[in-house]
C-alpha cells in the first residue's frame, strides 16, 4: 500500500494513499486551508504538488470549482477527424482530472473527516473502500464521488421495465441510461425457447453490473438467468438488487468471470461501447481497451448457446461515429465468430449530454444510435 508523508506544525505525518485511478501518490504534499489562493493552488497542482486541506469542507469544493474554472479558460481542441478530436479530449479531460486530483483530504481511522462543516462520510467510505485499516488520504474528487454514490445507492434508480428501482454501488455503471433497458425489455424472445415446455428457459447476463438486465429478463418470464461480472463489487452489487427485487431463486451471480459453464437459450451481453483505455473504476462500464470484451463475447457465443438459441448485442454505434471501430470491423467480427445477424433493432439515446454544444464530441453524440443485434450460430 502507498503512502504519502507531509508536515504539520513542524512534525512529521503520513497516511495510507488511495486512489481509484491508480493514480501514483504526490511527491511533495503541502498543507492547504481557508486562506489559500486558487492561482497558488492552481500553480502548484500543475507542478505536480498536491494540497492537503485542512480548512472547512465547503471552502474545498469552492476551492475545487475555482481550480476547475482555471483550466477550462483553455478550451479542449479540436481535431481534424472526429477520432483525433475524441482523443484529443480524453487528453484535455485527463488533465483536468490529475489536476483536480491534487487537492486531497485525510480520513482518520474509522473514515471520518475532521474538517469543519463536513459530512459525516464514514458510512459511505465503507461501502465504496470496505473495513478501515488506518488514516487514509483521497483526492476530494474521489470522495465527492464516493457520497453521490451512497446518495444514489440509497436513493435508487427508477426502472421503468422493472417497475422498481436499482441501487448502483460505487464503481457500477449506474442504468441512468434506460434506452440499452427498453431494447432488452422489448426484444422478442427466440422462437424455440418460447415453445419448450419439458426444460426451463434459460438466460445468460455477462457483465451484469447492477444486474439491471437479468432482473429485466426474470420479469419476462425467463426462468433461470445466470448473472456474470468481472468485478467484485458488481457481483455484491447485483446480488443486493437481485434480493430486493425478490429474483434469489431465480437469478445467480457468479464470477469473477465473463461466461458461466453450459449453455443457454439467450445470451446477453451490454459491453462497455468505447474502444479505449478507463481511467477509473466506473469508467469500465463505458470504455472496453481493444474491444477485448466484445471480442470474447462473440468469440464465445456458439459454445454458449442451446440449439436454436440466440445472443444479444446492446452496442452503441458511438465508436463507428467517432472513427474508433468502423462497422464492416463489427460485422467482420459477426462473421468471423461463426454468427448470422436474425435482426437489428435501434434506439436513439434520451441522455441530456446529446444537447450538449460545447463538447466537442457533440455531433457524434447527437447522431448516437443505440442497437440491439440478435445473434445466432451460422
Amino acid at each position: 500500500m502507498s503512502t504519502i508523508h507531509w508536515t504539520e506544525i513542524n512534525t512529521p505525518r503520513s497516511a495510507h494513499w488511495h486512489s481509484e485511478s491508480a493514480t501514483p501518490p504526490p511527491g511533495r504534499v503541502v498543507g492547504a486551508d481557508d486562506r489559500t489562493k486558487a492561482d497558488a493552488a492552481y500553480r502548484l497542482a500543475c507542478e505536480g504538488g498536491a494540497l492537503l486541506w485542512q480548512g472547512d469542507f465547503h471552502n474545498a469544493r469552492q476551492l475545487l470549482q475555482a481550480l476547475g474554472r482555471r483550466i477550462d479558460r483553455k478550451p479542449s481542441r479540436r481535431g481534424g477527424s472526429p477520432a483525433e478530436s475524441f482523443h484529443l479530449y480524453r487528453r484535455a479531460r485527463g488533465h483536468r482530472a490529475r489536476v483536480l486530483g491534487k487537492l486531497l483530504v485525510l480520513l482518520e481511522d474509522d473514515y471520518c473527516l475532521n474538517l469543519r462543516r463536513a459530512p459525516d462520510v464514514r458510512q459511505a467510505c465503507v461501502e465504496a473502500y470496505g473495513p478501515p485499516s488506518g488514516p487514509m488520504a483521497v483526492p476530494l474528487t474521489e470522495l465527492l464521488g464516493v457520497i453521490g454514490a451512497h446518495q444514489w445507492r440509497r436513493k435508487g434508480v427508477e426502472v421503468p421495465a422493472l417497475g422498481a428501482r436499482i441501487h448502483p454501488h460505487y464503481g457500477v455503471f449506474s442504468p441512468v441510461r434506460g434506452e440499452y433497458v427498453d431494447l432488452v425489455a422489448q426484444a422478442p424472445f427466440p422462437a424455440p425457447a418460447a415453445r419448450r415446455t419439458g426444460r426451463r428457459r434459460t438466460a445468460f447476463d455477462l457483465g451484469t453490473g447492477t444486474g439491471v438486465l437479468a432482473a429485466v429478463l426474470a420479469r419476462r418470464g425467463i426462468d433461470h438467468v445466470v448473472a456474470t461480472d468481472i468485478s467484485p463489487r458488481a457481483l455484491a452489487c447485483a446480488q443486493e438488487n437481485v434480493r430486493r427485487l425478490h429474483f434469489t431463486g431465480r437469478i445467480d451471480i457468479v464470477g469473477p468471470g465473463l461466461f458461466p459453464p453450459g449453455r443457454a437459450d439467450l445470451v446477453v451481453c451490454n459491453p462497455p461501447w468505447i474502444p479505449a483505455r478507463p481511467t477509473s473504476a466506473v469508467e469500465q462500464g463505458v470504455y472496453d481497451p481493444g474491444s477485448s470484451m466484445l471480442g470474447d463475447f462473440l468469440g464465445g457465443l456458439t459454445a454458449h448457446l442451446e440449439p436454436g438459441g440466440e445472443g444479444w448485442l446492446i452496442l452503441s454505434d458511438l465508436a463507428e461515429r467517432l472513427g474508433l471501430r468502423t462497422r464492416s470491423e463489427l460485422l467482420g467480427d459477426i462473421e468471423a465468430a461463426g454468427l448470422h445477424v436474425l435482426d437489428r433493432t435501434d434506439i436513439r439515446p434520451r441522455h441530456p449530454r446529446s444537447g450538449d454544444t460545447a463538447d466537442p464530441l457533440h455531433s457524434a453524440r447527437t447522431a448516437e444510435v443505440t442497437s440491439l443485434w440478435r445473434l445466432t450460430g451460422i
